[in-house]
Parts: structure tokens; sequence; C-alpha cells
């Protein structure tokens, strides 16, 4: 009796092992593939996002101009979002691997790879086909796994990202009800035009500046006014970065000092010099909404706020 690759002759042990990780690969496919999506609404639904941000650029003119706080929750949401994204291309691309590999096997009658192997004219050189199998067998069972891993991956971005959302709609929730004291807030301090031949500064970071240098200077360099994408108040001569350390090298432990009392001063002093938020170690205090709060990473020292205090005012 002639036998085929489907019948129901048993192999050694030796000979099935590819043809089973194979099989395993085409049935992992329709159980990572169906994983359930999670209840909730996908967090980077763009409607949501512009309505976010809309608030924020509506809040920004009312309350006296970058509220960086939010500002930083937005970016760590676009980053959340991004990974997301990320995340879901590579998972497709694996999936569609897979499936492939899948439609293959089927094409093929579900063929035992070590039928084929056997089947071989040239029997000299089944050892080394049948290692070659075994080989692809046990790359692509561990493809079947790093799906599984993507999918778990991608569903914790999900959350996380639907969290840092949660997040920036609770801060905004939270300015919105303390609306009469940040306008009253706001009201004590008449904005103030840049000047010209003070280094672009208003007078009012200007008066900011020299009480500071003069109770903690000197340091190693002050930055005020400066263009750009990240400019923010620095673009209005209503910022000034005190550094402590330079070259982006962390503080020593005079300069965090230094760092230290520079900040705490601004806080204790805002109210007669018209200061709005201070960012240090990659944390805001912000007058519109007091208390130290943590900021996303940013990736570097300078960027983090670990080698200046960066001072806002209104």
């Amino acid at each position: 009796m002639e036998e085929t690759p489907n019948s129901t002759r048993r192999w050694p042990a030796r000979l099935r092992r590819p043809a089973l990780a194979l099989a395993a690969l085409a049935g992992a496919l329709p159980l990572a593939a169906g994983t359930a999506p999670p209840a909730q609404a996908e967090p980077g639904d763009a409607g949501r996002i512009r309505k976010l941000n809309a608030q924020i650029e509506k809040l920004d003119k009312a309350y006296g101009g970058d509220l960086a706080k939010l500002k930083d929750t937005r970016y760590s949401v676009k980053v959340a979002l991004d990974k997301t994204k990320v995340l879901s291309k590579d998972l497709q691309t694996a999936r569609g691997l897979v499936a492939q590999l899948a439609a293959n096997q089927y094409m093929t009658g579900g063929a035992d790879p070590s039928v084929n192997v056997l089947s071989s004219d040239d029997p000299s050189n089944a050892l080394s086909n049948l290692s070659l199998v075994s080989h692809v067998a046990q790359n692509q069972s561990a493809q079947v796994q790093q799906i599984q891993k993507l999918v778990n991956e991608q569903e914790k971005s999900k959350r996380e990202a639907e969290q840092k959302i949660k997040e920036l709609e609770k801060e905004i929730r939270d300015l919105v009800k303390e609306k009469a004291r940040i306008k009253a807030l706001v009201k004590k301090y008449k904005p103030e035009s840049p000047s010209v031949g003070m280094g672009g500064v208003t007078p009012r970071m200007l008066k900011a500046k020299n009480s500071i240098d003069i109770e903690f200077g000197p340091f190693p360099t002050i930055g005020c006014f400066r263009g750009g994408v990240d400019a923010q108040d620095h673009a209005t001569g209503q910022a000034c970065d005190f550094m402590v350390s330079t070259g982006g090298s962390m503080p020593s432990a005079n300069g965090r000092a230094q760092g230290d009392q520079t900040a705490a001063y601004a806080i204790a002093n805002a109210s007669r010099l018209g200061i709005k938020y201070v960012i240090w170690r990659q944390r805001i205090y912000d007058m519109r909404s007091p208390g130290w709060r943590s900021m996303e990473n940013r990736g570097g020292t300078t960027a983090n706020h670990f080698d200046h205090v960066h001072i806002s005012v209104f």
C-alpha cells in the first residue's frame, strides 16, 4: 500500500519534532490574532486628543501662558501613543509572517517536513536537511512566542496611554475648578512687553533674575531670551535658566545645593517677584497649581532640568 504524507504511519520521534513545531506554529496563530480588544475606547482617538489640545491652548491664554505641566503630560501621552503604534505595526508584521507559514503548510496538504526529507532523491542529505528543518521550525516557534509577547506589550501600552490621557483630563479639570483663584493671581501681574537692551527679558523677569543672582550667584551662566520650537516662555522674555553645572554634566554637591536654594527661594518669593513656575530636577512647581509634581523623562541631564533651575514669570 502506498503511503501518503497524511497516512497513519508514525515516524520516529526524532523525525516528528520538526513537523510538530510547525503544526504548533500554525495552531497558535488564531489565538494570537484573536486576542480580545479592551472594552474601553482606543486611547488614541483623534477627536479626544484634539479636544484636550484645544482645552490646553484655551487655558494657556486665560491662565497667564505656558501651562508647562499640562504640556508635559501631553508629551507623555504622545510618547505612550507612539509606542502603541510601533507595537501595533510590529505585531501586524509578525502575524503576517505566521499567517504566510500557516498558508504554505495548508497548500502543501499539511505535509510533515520529515516526510519530505525522507523522500529526498539523495538519502545521504537526509540528516543535514532534517537539521535545517528542525532549525527553521524552532525559529518559527519562537516567532509565535514573540507574537504573544507583542500582544501583551501592546495591551500594556494601551493601558498606559489611557492612564496618561486620564491624568491629563484630571489636570485640566483641576485647573478649571481653580479658575477664580488663578484668574485673580494672573490679574495681579499686569502683562509686560519684551524689552530691548536688557537681553530681551521683561522687566519682571529681569527683577527676578537680579534678585536671585544677588542671593545665590554667581552661577556658571544664566540663559534667558532665546527662540526655537521648545523655547516657550524664553521666547517672550519671561523665563531664565540658572545653570548650576556646564556641558550637560550632573552638578556637584555644591551645585545641587545651589539649585535647591534657588528653587526654594523662587517659590517662597513667588508673590513678590511674580514667578509663575519653577522647574528643577525633573519636577515642576506651578503657582497656579501649587506643589511639586514629577515630569516626563526627556532623556538627558539638561532636558530634565538636573543642571539648571528654570524660572518663568507672569
